[in-house]
């Protein structure tokens, strides 16, 4: 993998799952109990031994500057190659500014011009999976394509992937075309967003969209051009889950209650990793109940939580009951009160004897810093 490069493009669509992003981009989100949705995707590239990672930023990147650091969690604090932020840069000679994310690949193709690497992957940040690329990449060499796709075939996942690319494939894994699944399908090909090609390609497909104007991000700019392309699909077996909006991150969660889902997503094709946060362990009192549920370090546990997911530095008090929620940190939880189908964000503290319920279809979030 000496010779592959990858790009994160983090122009993630986030009008369905606003509630969680208004303070920070959707590859920040916190999730899994100690997580960032970038950590996948990151740990992904990492453990299929790619070194030179790029991330091209969209929208509010404090957070997520704060948790990449240097890169060295994820192996990629080196002398060579490494991890690349490209934030958005406004050029004030162009007296026409564009929106979307094109604009920040044209204002950095230097770096894509002139490094070492001949094949790239381009990806986003919010699907969740656990995948190995060199065998991708591998194939993409053997058939001669210009673009290979990693897709996942589907069945009965109505609804969970709703807003996603599907692919129509023939016999030969040809891409005969692209859609979009609108929620109601039964079985589909739905595409991971994930691309493999070769650099230079990459590097005219930009500059050729800006030339002629047609488009304005860079996933409207391959589909453009994929008629004059020899496209292929790859396809992917193991778990996936797409965070692009509430209830599917609520469902992600959920999914990974289960052992066999979370075998599949921590440990098939290496290890997932984070920014390593130091907490002690949690403490269970006497009144604790606790079932189907995971709980991250640092939390104080004095009332029931049942099929719940909590995150660091979470305070249950006595009486309180938590059942199908998901708490990020730092949360403190009343006497007595009672959660169900509630999705807590970051910093809020709920005072005694509240009641605040959802349901499956309609869940309950409060967001960041709020007091109940």
């Amino acid at each position: 993998m000496n010779d592959v490069m990858s790009v994160i493009n983090l122009s993630d669509p986030e009008e369905h799952i606003k509630e969680l992003t208004g303070s920070r981009a959707l590859a920040s989100l916190p999730i899994l109990g100690r997580y960032r949705v970038i950590d996948f995707m990151l740990s992904n590239l990492t453990n299929s031994g790619v070194k030179n990672v790029s991330i091209y930023t969209y929208g509010k990147t404090r957070s997520l500057t704060q948790h990449l650091g240097s890169g060295k969690h994820w192996g990629l604090d080196r002398k060579r190659d490494g991890l690349y932020l490209f934030h958005p840069d406004r050029v004030f000679e162009d007296n026409m500014p564009r929106k979307g994310d094109l604009e920040n690949f044209i204002n950095h193709i230097d770096y894509l011009k002139y490094s070492s690497q001949k094949y790239v992957i381009l990806s986003r940040s919010y699907m969740i999976c656990n995948i190995d690329f060199r065998p991708i990449v591998e194939e993409h060499k053997k058939s001669g394509a210009d673009l290979t796709v990693v897709y996942k075939s589907l069945e009965n996942h109505v609804g969970r992937f709703m807003g996603c690319d599907t692919l129509k494939l023939d016999e030969n894994q040809n891409v005969l075309n692209m859609g979009k699944s609108m929620g109601k399908e039964r079985y589909y090909n739905i595409s991971l967003e994930m691309y493999v090609m070769e650099r230079t390609k990459l590097v005219e497909l930009i500059e050729k969209s800006i030339q002629v104007g047609d488009s304005n991000f860079l996933k409207e700019a391959i589909f453009n051009r994929m008629e004059g392309m020899k496209v292929k699909g790859y396809p992917f077996k193991g778990y996936l889950s797409c965070v692009n909006s509430v209830d599917n991150y609520y469902n992600t969660h959920q999914d990974l209650l289960s052992v066999t889902n979370a075998k599949d997503l921590f440990n098939e094709n290496g290890n997932i990793y984070t920014k390593v946060m130091d907490a002690p362990s949690t403490k269970y009192s006497e009144t604790s109940c606790v079932n189907n549920s995971l709980i991250a370090n640092g939390c104080i546990i004095e009332g029931t939580v049942e099929n719940s997911i909590l995150f660091r530095d979470v305070h249950i008090k006595r009486g309180a009951i938590i059942r199908n929620s998901i708490i990020l940190p730092n949360v403190e939880v009343g006497d007595a009160t009672s959660l169900n189908y509630s999705i807590i964000d970051k910093n809020v503290k709920i005072t005694e004897r509240k009641m605040l319920f959802g349901d499956a279809s309609s869940l309950f979030v409060i967001k960041k810093n709020s007091v109940l």
